[in-house]
């Protein structure tokens, strides 16, 4: 395969991982919209994303011994309360 072959196969991968990833992310989202409240203020959405955050943080201090499974579960929850953010309190 050429270079330009193999850079556009490599590209239309990252895309598809990235609408995957763009999926989990709306779909957390829509699950925790049906289980909570909408953030009230800026300060409890930017608590929320901490939380989110730091949950993700412990499971990255682990490694080279860290689940990607986690990792990725605990960066969608974090998309997913900014998704949460902009919706509730931008729009």
């Amino acid at each position: 395969m050429s270079g330009g072959l193999a850079a556009k196969g490599q590209r239309e991968l990252e895309v598809e991982r990235m609408e995957k990833a763009a999926v989990d992310i709306y779909n957390e989202c829509q699950r925790a919209t049906e289980k909570f409240p909408p953030f009230n203020s800026g300060h409890e959405g930017y608590a929320v994303i901490y939380e989110e955050m730091d949950e993700l943080w412990e499971e990255v201090k682990r490694y080279p011994h860290a689940d990607k499974r986690k990792l990725r579960e605990e960066a969608v929850q974090v998309g997913a309360m900014a998704l949460r953010f902009i919706v509730d309190i931008c729009e």
